[in-house]
């Protein structure tokens, strides 16, 4: 079965060979997990304290969360996801910002539009979420919805932990050869390193560094190359999955790019995400035989989160919007709960 859980430090070593070499596809998509053991540690004992609920008072820098993917069948991890519950983690969260310019000469009668980036920070303190990394077989599967879904439902049991809004960040278009339109047109003159170098950085960081460098101004869209035009707002081909998954989850893409590679941030209410409104509380009831519908069932707070996907039937034998819900009791050694106690479902 699949199951998503918290990261812990023993994960360290597999996660590592999912985030890959420099310039695998695996890691190319998922540029805020460390490839360094000492970061990704780091990263875990950060989320394991997070996780713990420790006070968040005034200058401490916000929570942050990473899930893994687990085949309880083998023991192997398939894949990690994470939470910022504040985007910038107390530093500014920059994005470009697209909009217009109008130019005009009254005297010539001559007028244009002008698309122009402006460096901005406004989606800063949104909640984020990010290291979205999986292994290539598991694309479009149900293990690739559960572990992208199952933030939601960690998001839906500690609501109070989370902003109103929340943002995600898109790969944007990579070549085969590893090149990067939009970087390559704006980024790297501004550098003296190439964007592998530059996201293994932001992977250690934060993206705040390469902003601070870059120039302060509005950047015109005409003076960028014409792969760097194209690129713009447009998803690396291996993040579509992903993207089309959020869509449905009710994110949609607004103004804002990603800085480094100029791919779409999407932005969406959170309490009008789909997963968190269409999941409901449960009580946990038993069945000898597995039966229903299909769901993904959270249970469990802080650490002891727990999400897997099992079938299950509503405890009086109707639909599931009633408040008993019944699953085989291997599932309930996966969630680490027990008759009567309470999990949340929502539909797959």
């Amino acid at each position: 079965m699949w199951l998503v859980r918290p990261a812990v430090p023993d994960d360290v070593g597999q996660i590592l060979e999912i985030a890959g070499a420099a310039g695998s596809e695996t890691a190319r998509l998922s540029s805020t997990l460390p490839r360094q053991r000492d970061a990704l540690a780091e990263k875990i004992e950060r989320s394991l304290a997070s996780l713990a609920g420790k006070p968040t008072t005034a200058g401490a820098r916000p929570q942050r969360f990473l899930f893994v993917l687990e085949n309880t069948s083998t023991g192997r991890i398939h894949g990690t996801a994470g939470i910022n519950a504040r985007a910038g983690n107390s530093q500014p969260f920059y994005n470009y910002r697209r909009d217009a310019l109008i130019h005009a000469s009254h005297e010539l009668g001559i007028s244009s539009r002008v698309d122009v980036l402006y460096p901005s920070h406004a989606l800063t303190d949104h909640s984020l979420l990010c290291s979205f990394s999986i292994t290539p077989e598991l694309r479009n599967t149900e293990a690739f919805e559960l572990l992208s879904r199952a933030r939601i439902l960690f998001i839906a049991g500690h609501r109070d932990w989370f902003a109103q809004s929340v943002a995600v960040e898109i790969q944007g278009v990579q070549l085969a050869d590893g090149s990067v339109p939009f970087w390559d047109s704006l980024g790297r003159h501004f550098f003296n390193m190439d964007f592998e170098t530059a996201d293994q950085y932001s992977g250690l960081l934060s993206k705040t560094f390469i902003a601070e460098l870059m120039p302060p101004n509005p950047v015109y869209v005409t003076l960028l190359s014409e792969a760097a035009q194209a690129a713009l707002g447009q998803p690396h081909e291996l993040t579509v999955p992903n993207l089309e998954l959020l869509q449905r989850e009710g994110f949609q893409a607004g103004s804002y790019l990603d800085i480094f590679d100029g791919g779409p941030v999407l932005e969406a209410r959170t309490d009008a995400l789909h997963t968190l409104v269409t999941s409901r509380p449960k009580i946990l009831h038993g069945a000898s035989e597995e039966g229903g519908d299909t769901c993904l069932i959270s249970a469990g707070e802080g650490a002891g989160f727990r999400c897997t996907l099992a079938r299950a039937t509503d405890s009086l034998g109707g639909t599931l919007d009633r408040g008993g819900v019944k699953v085989h009791v291997g599932v309930w050694e996966l969630l680490g709960k027990t008759a009567g106690d309470d999990v949340r479902v929502a539909p797959l």
